[in-house]
């Protein structure tokens, strides 16, 4: 298991929700924005490790870095995540529904061909490391929302650096999952 390229993914994927965290710290307590966005991420991790994990059983693990496209895909995809407001009884819960209809399928995309060929205790350690991260991820934001050069520099280059992180990705997975060399051996 790589952790420099699990950070880039989380960090990636997660760049464009980075804006939402500024807003919902605003509206609500750190905690249950952490606990909302902490479960959020929790059940997209676990989500695609389990699809990842029933292709693998039924194909060879250089087919799986064909899925290394998604996140190149997704790179070149022009999306708008602006899902307005969303308003729940709970803090929490409306934290995480956000989060899911916000990032539910970019974080699919992308983390499924990263945790694919992933056991299950690499996995159990991927979800320690990415909650610790989450956790981070908050603090950070928290102290850091209210510095103006900080936002404009997220809103101006923000959406540029979240599709290189995505390209880079999908490479990776094109070179981890031994792809690449099966077909340069084909040649």
């Amino acid at each position: 298991m790589n952790y420099w390229i699990l950070a880039l993914t989380f960090l990636s994927v997660n760049l464009d929700f980075f804006f939402m965290l500024i807003f919902l710290l605003k509206k609500y307590r750190v905690r249950q924005v952490m606990v909302g966005y902490l479960l959020g991420n929790l059940i997209l991790l676990t989500a695609s490790f389990f699809i990842g994990k029933a292709l693998a059983a039924f194909l060879p693990e250089w087919i799986l870095g064909v899925l290394g496209f998604l996140p190149i895909y997704m790179a070149f995809r022009d999306d708008d995540d602006d899902d307005g407001d969303k308003t729940h009884q709970s803090p929490t819960l409306s934290v995480l529904v956000t989060y899911l209809s916000v990032c539910a399928g970019c974080n699919l995309s992308i983390f499924l061909p990263v945790l694919a060929g992933e056991t299950g205790m690499n996995f159990l350690m991927t979800l320690v490391f990415i909650g610790i991260l989450t956790v981070l991820v908050v603090l950070v934001i928290k102290l850091v929302a209210n510095i103006p050069v900080v936002s404009a520099v997220m809103e101006a280059q923000g959406e540029r650096l979240m599709k290189v992180c995505y390209v880079l990705i999908g490479l990776y997975v094109f070179w981890d999952s031994g792809l690449i060399s099966h077909l340069m051996a084909l040649f």
